[in-house]
């Protein structure tokens, strides 16, 4: 089986993003090179165009003429999805801050972010473009366009597959959509492109959507483990369809529970096995030392060059007293993102002693100063190097190439025992504990660490300590009441030092308004 890493490094070249995406105009179609003739002309072509699908997830939009980019109008360096992403789920939490000041960021580092906020803008952007060339892929991989085309037998059963898949990637931005803004544009791949302005759908309609899409491409996905490395399967449309279930409530108002229980369970039965080593999990020969990954987005500090991904991740948490290059970046060190005081307090000892996932590097925890790098630990918890410490080969010496889980068998095990204290049936205490022992016994090296009693609140913590800074936090903070409510507080948190509750409107994104101004079938979120 041919490896979709290789497939992803050698086609990043024929990635084109859409020079129209400033307009959040999900109705539009990508420009390529190519007619959609000649790029779905053969099987191959669209086992190039599914490869662009997924290589969206690691790229960033080329610079136009001014230097700009089209995704949000931002710089492109910062245009990523998983940048965007993760800026959105950690930095306005207690687990990160970033001391730049670069427009946008201080926002949401104290939440008092706006509509016109150019990161909160850049996700929604980024998202409604990967949306689109989902939907362009469907359009041109019907039965109809297949027969059209002479693809038939076996070939034509491939692209059956492949568009499981588009709905899955397209599934999983709505899912962002839907977690972050609640209320966005809407538009598939039966809608005419170009002639109506997309229509908006409501937070508990977009949740329907997710969850029907999910469960109707199920049985068209490959079993878990047998597809490409970097490929969905089965693994993945569980994985999402649990974590889609733990946060029903938030969405719908109807709590979900035992669905979560029954689909993290599928998760957790279809083969895959925790790392061996948590720290491994974020090195850079993860895809090779261990089992527990379920869906990566990937990168090549080789081939798919930018700022963002894990290359972000790595380099906007050291500095230059911390050597980078022992982390792979050698010529990296950004000095920029580091932890809020409260996540290093989640684990018992802070250096690593006890609890080997505090992956830390530093003394103070004290965020005095948003602007000084040393107030605060560092995270070093991703690095370019291998499990042998051995780094990876980079341009320039910054690039990584460390794979990053969107899915990992270690949040299901979570899924499945909170959903168990909140009352979800088809699970048992019994089987929760066993779990959560599991990851602690992992992390602290023998059962010195083991938990005899779990409840809800426990959960939290814990999230914090396996998943922090992997994109989880915001989501986390929002289904405790934790994360606008003046009852839980960290540093600056409000624009206050002490920290501040603020408006329970701050629970979602507002819509960007340039997109308000472009599509008058859209309403602002509530509040703002």
């Amino acid at each position: 089986m041919r490896n979709l890493f290789k497939i992803f490094t050698i086609s990043s070249v024929l990635l084109v993003f859409i020079s129209s995406c400033k307009k959040e105009d999900l109705n539009l179609r990508p420009t390529n090179d190519l007619v959609a003739d000649q790029a779905y002309a053969n099987p191959a072509g669209y086992k190039s165009q599914l490869v662009k699908l997924y290589a969206s997830y690691a790229l960033t939009h080329p610079s136009g003429a001014t230097g700009e980019s089209d995704i949000g109008g931002l710089n492109p360096g910062f245009t990523d999805f998983l940048r965007l992403f993760w800026m959105s789920q950690e930095l306005p939490t207690d687990e990160a801050i970033c001391g730049w000041n670069d427009d946008g960021i201080p926002e949401l580092d104290k939440m008092t972010w706006t509509s016109e906020n150019i990161f909160i803008r850049g996700l929604y952007s980024r998202s409604i473009y990967q949306i689109t060339v989902c939907n362009d892929f469907l359009r041109e991989s019907t039965p109809e366009k297949l027969a059209s085309r002479g693809i038939t037998g076996q070939d034509a059963t491939n692209v059956q597959r492949y568009r499981a898949e588009a709905r899955f990637l397209r599934a999983f931005q709505y899912w962002v959509l839907l977690d972050g803004y609640g209320n966005p544009p809407f538009v598939t791949e039966n809608d005419l492109i170009g002639k109506v302005a997309p229509k908006q759908i409501q937070r508990a309609d977009l949740f329907k959507y997710v969850e029907s899409e999910l469960k109707a491409i199920e049985g068209e996905l490959a079993d878990p483990m047998t597809n490409e490395y970097g490929r969905a399967d089965k693994g993945a449309d569980w994985s999402l369809l649990a974590r889609l279930y733990l946060n029903a409530e938030v969405y719908t108002g109807t709590a979900r529970y035992t669905d979560a229980i029954t689909y993290s369970s599928k998760v957790i039965n279809g083969g895959y096995t925790l790392s061996t080593v948590y720290k491994n999990l974020f090195l850079t020969d993860n895809r090779s030392t261990s089992k527990e990954n379920i869906l990566t987005i990937n990168y090549d500090g080789l081939h798919t060059q930018n700022d963002g991904g894990t290359t972000y991740l790595i380099n906007a948490a050291i500095n230059g007293d911390m050597k980078p290059g022992e982390f792979g970046v050698p010529t990296g060190g950004w000095g920029g993102n580091r932890s809020r005081i409260n996540l290093p307090k989640l684990f018992t000892d802070y250096s690593g002693a006890t609890d080997t996932r505090a992956l830390f590097f530093g003394t103070k925890l004290e965020n005095d100063d948003v602007n000084t790098f040393t107030d605060g630990l560092r995270v070093v918890k991703f690095r370019n190097v291998d499990s042998k410490g051995v780094p990876a080969p980079s341009i320039e010496g910054k690039f990584s190439s460390l794979d990053f889980a969107l899915f990992r068998l270690g949040e299901q095990y979570l899924i499945y025992g909170e959903a168990v204290a909140r009352g979800g049936s088809g699970g048992s205490v019994g089987q929760a504990l066993t779990y959560v022992n599991n990851l602690r016994q992992r992390a602290y090296g023998n059962a010195s660490g083991n938990v005899s009693t779990i409840n809800v609140d426990f959960f939290l913590d814990e999230r914090g300590r396996e998943l922090y800074w992997e994109g989880f936090r915001r989501t986390d903070l929002v289904r405790y009441k934790k994360f606008t409510e003046a009852g839980y507080l960290w540093p600056y948190k409000g624009g206050v030092k002490s920290g501040a509750g603020v408006a329970a409107t701050r629970n979602i994104y507002p819509l960007p308004l340039a997109d308000l101004i472009a599509n008058r079938n859209l309403a602002q979120n509530t509040g703002y």
